[in-house]
């Protein structure tokens, strides 16, 4: 089913699997959570040096705030638009979180922070351009876009992820693939907010009645944010409040309060409705002198299936199933950049990358057995594509 090309493309990501593991294991032991800009351009800086020790280009664009987005590609002057391998290489643990627990593995998995979700989907994107580059057979302009800011919702990234995809003609995102070895081909959009309530402080003993508490305030607004989990059940929503703070000291009426929420919806015209229902809540203080301001800190699009996301995905399993791998489509309820590109109208796969599952708690890990066989789908997928005119 193979001819000499596409065996040639199988066998050396065969060849290359212990380099593929030691380079997830580099990756894995820099620390890297979203708002540690220095750790996540460490990353980006790895990956830039491996890319120039094999004479493939590697552009960094800064940015101010988040971390910044590098750029690998081949074939730039070749015809048609480009193919897309995306990968974002933040996580979500706090600084240190290597150093307490490292890259090791156990029983066929390996593990650490971001193993998953998806340093080594990062790698798996990386492998995919160098063998293209050094064997040949990409069917026209070859990029990874790399990304520092995914798990907060793309805040700094976003357009240049949007630009990107307006030059392309497919897309690839190397999330983990889940845990029965499916891939992703639709995701609910998501927002998150920061909800910041203003009281006024008092010696809680001494002065309790001329103080109005932030906190008291904040805490009536969570229940009332909760319970819109019920009154949108119908639209398959969910709303978490997962960070709150506040409060000066223990006896002093809490002058400030804050909480982050995050918004999970299916359609996108849902989003207007849901957006009112959470403004409301915060506009509308219970507590005598309180006042609030809620803010969007990060937002995800919906993935959304079409025709054509449905064709690439059909293409994909092909090549999978050539390669002795059964797979389906799937959709999750969690959200990611390929709804960006999807919303660009590119024919988007998303959760290509190696199998693994427990993303974002330190059960995380990633199936060893999947590095190579992940990796060699999508350049099977690729080198399988017709070249663009």
């Amino acid at each position: 089913m193979l001819n000499e090309q596409e065996q040639k493309l199988i066998a050396w990501f065969r060849d290359r699997e212990a380099e593929m593991l030691a380079l997830t294991e580099k990756l894995v032991n820099i620390d890297g959570g979203s708002h540690d800009k220095a750790g996540v351009d460490a990353v980006g800086e790895a990956l830039q040096e491996w890319f120039a020790s094999r004479g493939i280009a590697c552009e960094r664009f800064p940015l101010e705030t988040y971390a910044d987005v590098f750029r690998a590609s081949i074939n730039a002057d070749a015809p048609g638009r480009q193919i897309l391998l995306m990968g974002h290489r933040d996580t979500v643990f706090p600084k240190g979180e290597p150093t307490r627990r490292p890259y090791r593995t156990e029983n066929g998995r390996a593990y650490g922070p971001g193993a998953a979700d998806m340093k080594s989907g990062v790698v798996q994107d990386a492998f995919v351009l160098a063998a293209f580059a050094e064997l040949g057979g990409a069917p026209g302009p070859l990029t990874c876009l790399f990304t520092g800011d995914e798990e907060i919702g793309t805040p700094g990234s976003k357009s240049l992820i949007t630009e990107q995809a307006k030059l392309a003609r497919a897309a690839f995102n190397a999330e983990p693939g889940r845990v029965n070895g499916n891939v992703v081909t639709g995701r609910r959009g998501g927002v998150f907010f920061k909800c910041e309530v203003f009281g006024k402080a008092a010696h809680a003993g001494l002065n309790f009645a001329a103080g109005h508490s932030a906190i008291a305030e904040i805490a009536g607004k969570i229940m009332r944010w909760s319970a819109l989990n019920e009154t949108f059940a119908a639209r398959n929503m969910t709303l978490n409040v997962g960070l709150v703070s506040g409060g000066q000291s223990v006896n002093t009426v809490a002058p400030h309060a804050s909480c982050e929420i995050d918004l999970r919806y299916v359609e996108p015209e849902d989003r207007a409705d849901l957006l009112s229902a959470i403004q409301e809540i915060a506009d509308d203080c219970k507590v005598t002198g309180t006042s609030a301001k809620l803010s969007i800190a990060g937002e995800f699009l919906p993935f959304k299936p079409t025709d054509e996301s449905e064709a690439l995905f059909r293409h994909y399993q092909k090549a999978a199933a050539d390669l002795g791998i059964e797979l389906e489509g799937e959709y999750t309820l969690s959200c990611a950049d390929s709804g960006l590109t999807s919303e660009a109208g590119v024919p988007t796969i998303c959760a290509v990358g190696p199998v693994g599952g427990g993303a974002h708690s330190p059960e995380e890990y990633m199936e060893l057995s999947s590095v190579v066989p992940r990796a060699q789908a999508v350049a099977l997928t690729i080198a399988r594509m017709q070249p663009e005119k």
